[in-house]
Parts: C-alpha cells; sequence; structure tokens
C-alpha cells in the first residue's frame, strides 16, 4: 500500500501539529453542551473557575461543587486496557496520559479538602445521556442543600 502525499508540500509532521493544535481545553463541544442544558434548568455557574485546584470547566460556587468533563483519550478512560493498544509515539503517550491522570486525582484531593463536592463526566456520557448527567447535577445540588439545611438547624439548636 502506498503511503499518501502530503497535502500541498506539508510534511505529516505539520500536519499532526496543525491536528494537535485545533484540540480544545476550554469550551469544547461536551463543556458546552452541559453547561447550556445546565443553564436552562436554572443552574447558574462560572466557568473555568480559576478560584478552585485544577479549574473545573463549571463550578456551582455557591453550592462548591465542581464538575469536570473529561476526554477519554486526555484523561484515560479504561487506561489499563487502552495503553497496551497506542502505537506510534507510545512512551510519550503513556506518559502524558498517566501525568494527566495522577494531576486530576491530585487536584481531586484538594478539591475535597477544601469542602467541594466533586463530579466527573466522560465526553461519551454527555453525549449519549445528556438528560442523566444533568439529572445527577441537579441530584448533587439538593443533596449539598439538604446538608447545609441539617447543619444550619443542628447548630441552632
Amino acid at each position: 500500500m502506498k503511503k499518501k502525499e502530503p497535502r500541498a508540500g506539508r510534511t505529516p509532521e505539520q500536519i499532526r501539529s496543525d491536528t494537535m493544535r485545533r484540540i480544545r481545553s476550554r469550551d469544547t463541544g461536551i463543556e458546552v453542551r452541559l453547561r447550556k442544558a445546565l443553564w436552562h434548568r436554572g443552574v447558574r455557574y462560572r466557568k473555568n473557575f480559576k478560584g478552585a485546584p485544577g479549574t473545573p470547566d463549571i463550578a456551582i460556587t455557591k453550592h462548591r461543587l465542581a464538575i469536570f468533563c473529561d476526554g477519554e483519550f486526555w484523561h484515560g478512560k479504561d487506561w489499563g486496557e487502552k495503553k497496551g493498544r497506542l502505537k506510534g509515539n507510545r512512551g510519550y503517550w503513556v506518559d502524558k496520559i498517566e501525568k494527566n491522570r495522577e494531576r486530576d486525582w491530585r487536584n481531586d484531593a484538594l478539591l475535597s479538602e477544601q469542602g467541594w463536592t466533586i463530579m466527573h463526566f466522560w465526553g461519551e456520557e454527555i453525549e449519549k445521556d445528556l438528560e442523566g448527567c444533568v439529572r445527577r447535577v441537579l441530584a448533587a445540588i439538593g443533596a449539598i442543600r439538604a446538608a447545609r439545611i441539617l447543619s444550619e438547624s443542628a447548630k441552632r439548636d
């Protein structure tokens, strides 16, 4: 099988570089979908909130709820199974994804220590069951509110 010639004199490395440059870290399609759905349900939030460890994609500061919309590849979904299938530049990608996962765990621990509730959604979860994701966020908000009310009533007694 003949290798494809690069378009307009561009090397495969240049093409790959252009592809990687277009990958976004904020306002991804899955983030925007979840944010719009929450907004339409009356949930108000901050996006890419720098005031919390890990800069949550969606932060409901009133309830200290941090929501992350994670891409399956970048955050290592089913990593044990998938890392064996990596072919090109395997060492680089294994190291990168494992560092991403460690950073996620570290940020989750910091958020927990600061009293935040943390939720992670995989991109495919948001794509396949957006309403289910919204219901889980609303349920978390309800649980946080209920805990706050119980705590406040216990202080008064």
